[in-house]
């Protein structure tokens, strides 16, 4: 009797120990996919159990929460959400994450490990802290500025600090209120489809994900290159580009809208925005030469973060000569998103001197302690700082003198450079208006603001009289909000 209780025994023990075995396997090698398992509602439910940290734009919080009295405790609440949609994104409990809300999750969700006590105790403890907050770099002014200016029209505005890469608007419209999705239900999966549906595209991010070409904008870069490269050694000196001018090694004629453009300087070809010299300015730099100056402004970049990610804006880097010849006026495939071109307004603005551009300027804990600190540091060395002095006075020439006069600013130093983009079969579209600028008090000795403007649908005579019409008075009342302190 006695041995077959110990058989017993030794089974039970057996037992015990294959059931001690495997609940260690499921908690050491299983717990990550069993928490990830959409049929695993727990987690779901400890996510929303407590308030979100809030982000701040100045001061004040722009989200907040609400309870709903159900088994998902909490849902995120919006102020002036479709301003601030491109900035925040939304934080969904059916669609997730996007822009700060999913970059900056762990601190408002709590998760992160900045918010523990001590090393490693949300690890050892398997669990959150309150949720932290998230302080942007934007000033609200400059983000109202940039909103009513747009006036619902399809386009973006992104500006940005020179000095520091502080990102101080970021706006795209048509936009929409992230509250709607921030729930669950039937109305969450309707205006989900709705806004999807809608040809407006009013949840995608123009300002940061949308890539356009830009045109004469981009004649800055070309600009850059051939002052760089000795390409041109006196940008006031005439040049010996024809008009028309035919792109090499084609028949193809290349004309420019503007007069004056025969055997244009540099700096009237900038003021007056001759598409033939810079064309020819780029075949003549070469295409080493302007992939690197390209490369050194930002292009090319697939991994920019600030802290969401980037689209690439791209300058081709194997082309032909009459190919290099358009992309060198910002056409052919170049491609650039309005944050890529405030980038090259600041880089002008600040000496050369690219600084990386940020849109968290601290994260706290719930309590307010600063836990993380974003400062500034240099993306690249666009250009020289003689080359950068050259380019300033050949923006200030084009507000004061040339396409950009709609945005001077009495007392303040403005530059600028306007750009309309052609696109669509046979450039059958509405042309899209861009302008480029930066502000600098004269009482200053450094830039407030670089600015960078696109409308998508504006009405267009000729090149450039659409950015300056459309997108320079946009431009400027963005950067009389910067200047107003």
């Amino acid at each position: 009797m006695i041995r077959y209780i110990r058989r017993a025994a030794a089974l039970c023990l057996l037992l015990l120990v294959a059931l001690l075995v495997n609940a260690a396997r499921v908690q050491l090698f299983e717990a990550d996919e069993l928490d990830a398992n959409p049929a695993n509602r727990r987690t779901t439910i400890a996510r929303y159990d407590q308030p979100r940290g809030n982000i701040l734009v100045g001061a004040r919080a722009v989200t907040g929460n609400k309870e709903t009295g159900e088994q998902l405790s909490f849902e995120r609440t919006y102020l002036h959400g479709p301003l601030y949609a491109p900035v925040t994104g939304y934080a969904s409990q059916t669609y997730g994450t996007t822009l700060i809300e999913h970059a900056e999750d762990g601190i408002l969700s709590g998760t992160a490990s900045l918010l523990a006590p001590l090393p490693f105790w949300n690890e050892f403890t398997r669990g959150r802290q309150p949720g932290g907050n998230v302080v942007t770099t934007v000033k609200e002014s400059m983000q109202r500025a940039a909103y009513a200016g747009l006036s619902g029209r399809r386009g973006a505005v992104a500006a940005l600090e020179p000095s520091t890469g502080k990102i101080l608007a970021l706006v795209s419209t048509p936009s929409y209120d992230p509250e709607r999705l921030s729930g669950t239900g039937s109305a969450v999966t309707e205006a989900w489809t709705r806004l999807n549906a809608s040809k407006s595209l009013p949840m995608l991010n123009r300002a940061i994900r949308q890539t356009y070409p830009p045109g004469s904008a981009f004649k800055i870069v070309t600009a850059a290159a051939a002052l760089d490269a000795r390409v041109v050694t006196d940008p006031d000196a005439s040049t010996d580009t024809p008009s028309p001018y035919v792109l090499p090694n084609t028949r193809t004629v290349l004309p420019d809208e503007a007069r004056g453009c025969e055997k244009a300087s540099l700096a009237d070809a900038i003021r007056v925005s001759c598409n033939t010299v810079m064309a020819h300015l780029g075949v003549e730099v070469g295409l080493a030469g302007m992939v690197e100056t390209a490369g050194h402004f930002g292009f090319n970049d697939s991994g920019l973060r600030i802290p969401s990610g980037v689209a690439r804006s791209n300058f081709d880097t194997d082309m032909s000569e009459d190919q290099l010849a358009l992309s060198s006026i910002g056409q052919f495939n170049t491609t650039a998103t309005p944050l890529q071109m405030a980038m090259v307004a600041a880089a002008v603005a600040n000496g050369g001197d690219l600084r990386y551009p940020y849109l968290v300027d601290r994260v706290t804990t719930g309590g307010g302690d600063t836990v993380r600190q974003q400062g500034p540091r240099s993306y690249a060395r666009a250009m020289s700082p003689s080359t950068a002095v050259q380019l300033q006075r050949m923006m200030v020439d084009v507000v004061e003198n040339g396409t950009g006069s709609n945005a001077a600013i009495d007392g303040v130093t403005v530059g600028g450079k306007t750009g309309t983009a052609q696109h669509g079969a046979d450039n059958s579209g509405l042309p899209y208006a861009w302008f480029i600028s930066w502000a600098q008090p004269q009482d200053s000795g450094r830039p407030a603001v670089a600015v960078a403007v696109v409308v998508e649908d504006a009405a267009a005579e000729r090149a450039d009289i659409s950015g300056g019409g459309s997108a320079a008075p946009i431009a400027r009342a963005v950067m009389e909000a910067a200047l107003e302190g």
